[in-house]
């Protein structure tokens, strides 16, 4: 059995550049879900029945690449089937749940807001877990970027504030660190196509599980979907959902990860939230606004912040030596 390794802390430029295509890559395809999602809601879907799909077509899709990926080591599955089931049950389906309840009682951008600010929480489990200690820099990086995600969600107008919402949001944000810092994990063997493929089974089937007993409402439709100001069927969205907006976004993030560390993957996966204003602007016609701009360009900088603060090892505990 793996345990959860300490972050990388030197990287080859080549291995860097790579993860940072990756991780990039991976936040856009994760973004563009929001619009299609919206699309689908718009004409008759709940927002459960569209994540839940999402879901469990992606494992059906990945289904047979990480078979063939494992072939000859099985074993690999059997002996990380736990990290697998939690990374289904917390980093997939416990975030989604965590989120939909949090906007029940909350504005959706501040619930955004609470979840992404995850890559926070990923800095205090490294420097407590593993003693890399954030530099200056680091931190000052960490700020750059929240303060820009603020501005791209466009909470500037104020929100109201609910206590059972934040408690569930914070969930989320906490779920969301949890997927970041599994996904990092390459001590364990386990391919990254293995492990997404796992994970979205184990999520998918535990968001449909709560869709059964009521806790996540279903309702779909076979009505036409509207992207891009042209009319999609029903079906060509859900494939592309769950094809380019998980499937693929949950191979590439993994991927990320694995070459940049769970810190960085983190920051850089921020920009999920910029090009979901993008997409809602190409699929949508949701026109950004300059304070968005300037968000996203705040998250930019936060990013290259963090990259260049080095992290550093406690002297008085080793690296991977729990406290």
């Amino acid at each position: 059995m793996s345990a959860l390794t300490h972050d990388i802390e030197h990287a080859s430029p080549s291995r860097t550049s790579s993860g940072i295509a990756f991780a990039v890559a991976g936040a856009a395809s994760f973004a563009m879900s929001g619009p299609i999602a919206k699309g689908l809601i718009s004409s008759g879907w709940s927002p459960g029945s569209a994540v839940t799909i999402r879901v469990l077509l992606a494992a059906a899709i990945l289904a047979g690449p990480a078979g063939i990926s494992l072939r000859g080591r099985w074993h690999l599955l059997r002996t990380n089937l736990w990290l697998v089931a939690a990374y289904g049950l917390v980093a997939v389906a416990g975030v989604q749940l965590a989120y939909f309840n949090a906007v029940d009682h909350l504005q959706v951008g501040v619930a955004l807001l609470i979840e992404f600010t995850c890559p926070v929480a990923v800095l205090a489990w490294m420097w407590w877990r593993h003693h890399q200690r954030p530099s200056p820099l680091t931190a000052i990086g960490a700020v750059l970027a929240i303060a820009g995600l603020f501005l791209v969600l466009d909470l500037t107008s104020g929100a109201e504030i609910d206590l059972v919402g934040l408690a569930w949001a914070f969930g989320a944000m906490i779920c969301a660190a949890v997927y970041w810092i599994m996904s990092a994990d390459e001590d364990n063997g386990l391919p990254g196509i293995a492990l997404a493929a796992g994970g979205l089974t184990f999520g998918g089937l535990a968001l449909l599980a709560g869709g059964l007993v009521g806790i996540i409402p279903l309702a779909a439709s076979t009505g036409d979907v509207e992207l891009a100001g042209a009319m999609w069927p029903w079906w060509g969205a859900v494939l592309l959902l769950g094809t380019v907006t998980a499937g693929l976004s949950y191979v590439l993030s993994i991927e990320g990860s694995r070459r940049l560390g769970s810190r960085l993957g983190s920051f850089v996966g921020l920009a999920e939230a910029v090009f979901g204003v993008a997409f809602a602007w190409l699929l949508l016609a949701e026109t950004p606004r300059v304070v968005q701009l300037m968000g996203g360009a705040l998250i930019l900088l936060g990013v290259v912040g963090v990259k260049l603060g080095e992290p550093r090892v406690d002297a008085a505990a080793p690296a991977g030596t729990a406290p």
